[in-house]
């Protein structure tokens, strides 16, 4: 017996001195633990359920509930117990231990018991309180943490995926989705839980933990369950929502960041290049593009991705941020991907939209200045000098004609420059600038270049410096008019029969400089000069004779008539 017991009963011992104190007029308490939480004491009325060893004076026990493997269960005040029990268990707290001593007249009096308790045998009482709870007792439901932002809460026919910890009132643990290393996934409110959990489980948001205190009518009842929780038991469910949805859910969006500039949007059938992260509702990350340091790239609403996001990417601008919530009946169902996304799991990708386009889709051309006086404009052959900034549609830079010391130089319609680009610069004025927006089927297409995305659609800003009227493909001189009727003669400036190098490239000059013809525009013509001389000279032996001078135009009447 403790000290405060001891105590306790030396009061009721009393005046009577130092010998027998007579018969007890009361049951002795000694309260020999006493919990530092006590969240209710029992009261009349209270249904109980505790644990005891009942003892005589000299020790020898007559009962136990230890023994019989079952706690004892039923109703304080009503007369159920002996009196000393129904005073000495008033006040209790759970897991509370007292020692009680109840006199014979609060016990089984003259009586007593047949064959377990001699009449008037005072009784000893070692018992613990495990169970507390009241038929006007309600779902005690304590919100543990709570994230910031929560744009919706659990409703009946919810699909949920929580963790928990359960246990007995007493802190004695009957189950745990965590050593299943595994969540525990049900419809909320269509009778798949026990009562309890259905309306414990209601207002959640993602991400949310709760303690769910359920009493036995609205738990396992008097049947219990199993070995593992007793008959009215009282239940503590320590909850972390995972996550949930509706059977009927759509796609969620919501719009993070959108241009306020946006010609047009993705529809299906458009190829889109984004970045995305991709999360469970918990915040865990189960993919990232960025990671890899590449972009997702795919069509939209043609299958190639997952339903949701089909539908999710519809409508995007161009360097939109967008978050897309998908049910797991739009994602990957109740199987789930891979060992990071379990089944049934509502997926949130944060999407960063890059660019795209349409296999359809020509070249864009905004014109932001024209000089008025425009009077000749770029062709194809037409040699140009232009200056440009090369950008993705995100606003990375790619390349630009300002890192060099001169502009660029470029012969259109010679395959020289993307697609798209040769034909962005057709049609300009020297002192023009355009905007060029270039798919990548006329650009670098899957494959991209070096420093250039593949299937990435490439924005140009160009300025054209200058343009030189070019010649036709596989010409590298043109005459204005027709040519003297008498060519080698005239080129044949000594007169001695044979034209060399220096001859022919004086003549060619000459006719340039008085009009009547132009070399391939090039920032070399010495180099075009050489080349139609080396063309001329069949022989290669230095100079060229009347039988190899040959104009363009007539080689190519000469090979159509081979070919008829």
């Amino acid at each position: 017996m403790s000290p405060r017991g001891f105590v306790l009963l030396l009061s009721i011992l009393g005046a009577l001195g130092l010998g027998d104190p007579g018969p007890l007029e009361d049951v002795v308490i000694d309260r020999y633990y006493i919990p530092k939480i006590c969240l209710r004491e029992v009261q009349m009325g209270d249904f109980i359920r505790y644990h005891y060893n009942g003892t005589f004076k000299d020790g020898k026990k007559f009962d136990s509930s230890y023994d019989r493997g079952a706690t004892v269960a039923g109703v304080v005040g009503v007369g159920r117990l002996i009196t000393g029990m129904d005073r000495g268990l008033q006040g209790m707290c759970v897991n509370e231990r007292r020692h009680l001593i109840v006199p014979p007249h609060l016990g089984y009096g003259s009586i007593g018991v047949a064959g377990l308790i001699p009449p008037d045998a005072t009784l000893y009482f070692d018992v613990i309180m495990l169970d507390i709870w009241n038929k006007n007792d309600k779902l005690q439901i304590t919100t543990l943490s709570k994230p910031e932002h929560c744009n919706r809460t659990v409703e009946n026919s919810d699909f949920v995926r929580y963790h928990y910890n359960g246990t007995l009132l007493d802190g004695t643990p009957f189950d745990s989705s965590y050593s299943k290393d595994s969540t525990y996934d049900t419809y909320v409110g269509t009778g798949w839980l026990i009562k309890g959990m259905d309306q414990g489980l209601l207002g959640m948001c993602a991400g949310e933990k709760r303690s769910i205190i359920i009493p036995p009518f609205l738990a396992y009842g008097e049947k219990g369950y199993g070995t593992v929780i007793p008959p009215q038991a009282s239940l503590v469910f320590s909850v972390l929502l995972v996550d949930f949805h509706n059977p009927k859910d759509g796609v969620f969006l919501e719009h993070l960041e959108v241009p306020e500039s946006c010609k047009r949007r993705a529809v299906t059938g458009d190829f889109v290049r984004y970045h995305y992260n991709g999360t469970l509702m918990d915040g865990t990350l189960f993919d990232s593009s960025y990671s890899r340091n590449h972009t997702y790239n795919t069509y939209i609403g043609k299958g190639y991705i997952i339903p949701g996001m089909d539908q999710g990417l519809q409508g995007v601008c161009v360097g939109e941020r967008r978050r897309v919530v998908v049910p797991p009946h739009l994602a990957y169902g109740e199987n789930g991907a891979g060992d990071k996304i379990p089944g049934s799991a509502v997926l949130i990708f944060d999407v960063h939209i890059i660019d795209f386009h349409n296999p359809a889709d020509p070249v864009e051309i905004e014109t932001m200045y024209r000089p008025e006086d425009c009077n000749a404009t770029t062709r194809d052959r037409d040699f140009i000098r232009y200056h440009y900034n090369c950008s993705l549609l995100d606003g990375t830079k790619l390349f630009s004609s300002h890192d060099y010391e001169k502009p660029q130089e470029v012969t259109l319609g010679a395959n020289k420059v993307i697609e798209g680009l040769n034909s962005g610069l057709l049609n300009m004025c020297a002192g023009e600038r355009r905007v060029i927006i270039i798919p990548p089927h006329l650009g670098h297409g899957e494959s991209g270049a070096r420093g250039v995305p593949g299937s990435a659609v490439l924005r140009f800003e160009v300025e054209l410096i200058s343009m030189e009227e070019g010649v036709p493909e596989g010409y590298l001189f043109i005459w204005h008019g027709e040519p003297p009727a008498s060519l080698y003669e005239q080129m044949d400036l000594n007169k001695d029969g044979e034209i060399p190098a220096e001859e022919f490239s004086t003549f060619i000059k000459t006719q340039v400089a008085e009009g009547k013809g132009r070399l391939m525009p090039s920032s070399d013509p010495e180099k075009v000069i050489a080349d139609m001389f080396r063309n001329q000279d069949r022989n290669q032996d230095g100079k060229i004779t009347s039988e190899e001078l040959k104009l363009k135009s007539d080689e190519d009447q000469e090979k159509i008539h081979e070919e008829l």
